[in-house]
């Protein structure tokens, strides 16, 4: 199967694009991690073998298959042979806290839980819904080693087939906001995305690392359209930039999904212009907001292009913004892809022109089916225009500048109302981050007597030695009265989902207990240390 054929099709199932690529590839590698690999024409046996297995559980067509497990060659086979049986793939956030792990599980349904040693670690000591099989993929005493639970060499599945809208996997959310809830996506949904990014430039000749976990959709918008080019993808285990930059000489990677906080860690390594990384195409990022300096800082140092993209598991609609075209432009996550509709609107749900700040919706042929099981939870994030068409909620605040690239301010619950002022915390991390001494900058609100809610900052230092005091009236100085951030905070390090995201919450959680009280002038107040100022 050809490149061309994938683009051109409307809808081809990737189970079909899999076994046209292992008799074409053959022994080409298609998966690989830090110890092992798999060729095409193997995978392609063992994604049968796994099938098969599933459909002697008893796994009906469109019925999920729940995988908890760090990233492995052994991950990645459970994932595609799920999709393989006609089933789900349902990987679960397996860095959640174990209850929610077992939660997340419950809710999807799964009969069948394939996971390894450490994730069975975690859920030791608690109760699995009644029926569940677990499969080993480690072959550890986690469950039924996976090694002999496979089918017999040669086994062929039953064919069951798929429609475009056809369920394809069930991605649990971050659980920044509370609860995990499961987006399904459809088969439709992933073949288009795959054809969209294969488009970029993804072709026999990909190398795609993934570093992030198969639970995210951060990771498999990189595994997915790579397999689907019939490329490779390495997997690493766990993300640590040394490695990463081992692996990417090693192989010979020419493509990088990354999030914010692995591009600084890679980028801040003393020796990071020693590795060659002259194989790269393109790099790209997601999922949380990419500093400008930073991504300049990419473009001048690591070869190939940069992309900056920006959308929702959920789907709605998505800007990129390739960064090496437009050097001008790195303050925003770019233009509306091709394809999609995206707007903004204001808390009455009514259009704004462009320049206005309001809440992004978007429409586009990405979006998800549903939140699995919660049919409310699923209304309550959709937007219809006049003509009855339906948008996702993006859930944050932004607006178009006058070339049409959009500029992000911030979450929408993020967003602080003080005084009866709307303020983006956004605007003022950015004046916190210009100081040499501030590495990183979270604002958050925080309950006042004075005013309701007012901004607290939240800083991880670049200089041990600076004077919190000094940093947030320098920072004020150049804020507008109704921005004062009223004090700060400083610690190690900001809490962080697995996919970089800060977690405000926690901030919120931590810090918002204690209501903070006018003050007129800069001093520290008692335990809790926390600078506090107009």
């Amino acid at each position: 199967m050809r490149i061309e054929d994938i683009v051109e099709s409307e809808f081809t199932p990737l189970s079909d694009i899999i076994r046209a690529h292992a008799a074409r590839r053959g022994a080409a590698v298609a998966l690989a991690d830090e110890n092992r690999t798999v060729g095409w024409a193997e995978m392609d046996a063992l994604l049968d073998r796994i099938a098969v297995a599933l459909q002697r559980e008893g796994v009906e067509k469109d019925e999920p298959v729940a995988i908890a497990a760090m990233n492995s060659v052994t991950t990645g086979l459970a994932f595609l042979g799920a999709i393989r049986a006609g089933a789900v793939a349902a990987p679960l956030t397996s860095t959640a806290a174990p209850d929610t792990i077992v939660a997340m599980l419950e809710d999807s349904g799964s009969r069948v839980l394939l996971l390894d040693k450490d994730i069975a670690e975690r859920l030791e000591g608690l109760d699995l819904p009644a029926g569940v099989k677990r499969i080993a993929l480690d072959d550890s005493d986690a469950g039924e080693p996976f090694s002999s639970w496979m089918a017999e060499e040669g086994a062929k599945p039953e064919e069951r087939a798929v429609a475009p809208g056809d369920p394809f996997n069930i991605i649990y959310s971050s659980g920044t906001t509370g609860a995990p809830k499961g987006i399904v996506q459809s088969h439709k949904m992933r073949h288009e995305y795959a054809r969209r990014t294969i488009v970029a430039g993804y072709d026999d000749d990909t190398a795609a690392i993934c570093s992030t976990p198969l639970y995210s959709n951060t990771t498999l918008v990189s595994f997915l359209p790579a397999l689907t080019a019939g490329g490779k993808v390495v997997l690493m285990r766990k993300f640590d930039a040394r490695t990463f930059l081992e692996l990417s000489e090693r192989e010979r990677v020419t493509n990088a999904m990354l999030v914010p906080v692995q591009y600084r860690r890679i980028m801040e390594l003393p020796d990071f212009d020693s590795f060659d990384l002259s194989s790269y195409r393109l790099k790209s990022c997601t999922s949380a907001p990419f500093p400008a300096w930073l991504k300049a800082d990419v473009l001048k140092r690591w070869p190939g292009g940069l992309t900056d993209g920006y959308g929702m598991t959920e789907g709605g609609a998505t800007t990129i913004l390739l960064a090496h075209k437009f050097p001008d432009k790195l303050h925003t996550v770019g233009q509306v892809a091709p394809g999609h509709v995206m707007k903004i609107i204001d808390e009455d749900g009514n259009e704004l022109p462009q320049g206005e700040v309001g809440e992004i919706v978007g429409h586009s042929p990405i979006m998800m089916n549903g939140y699995h099981g919660k049919p409310d939870k699923t209304r309550e994030i959709e937007w219809h225009d006049s003509e009855g068409r339906r948008y996702i909620r993006h859930g944050d605040i932004g607006k178009f500048d006058e070339d049409g690239f959009l500029i992000l301010m911030d979450r929408a619950k993020d967003m602080i109302i003080s005084g009866g002022f709307n303020i983006y915390p956004s605007d003022l991390e950015a004046e916190l981050t210009r100081q040499g001494a501030v590495k990183e900058a979270a604002v958050v609100g925080v309950p006042s007597d004075a005013w309701g809610e007012t901004p607290l900052a939240v800083v991880v230092l670049a200089d041990p030695a600076a004077d919190p005091a000094a940093i947030l009236a320098e920072a004020n100085s150049r804020l507008g009265k109704t921005q004062r951030i009223s004090a700060i905070e400083v610690i190690d390090e900001l809490p962080r989902s697995p996919i970089g995201k800060v977690l405000k919450r926690e901030l919120r959680d931590k810090f918002g207990g204690n209501p903070i009280l006018a003050a007129t002038s800069l001093e520290k107040a008692p335990a809790p240390t926390r600078s506090q100022g107009a």
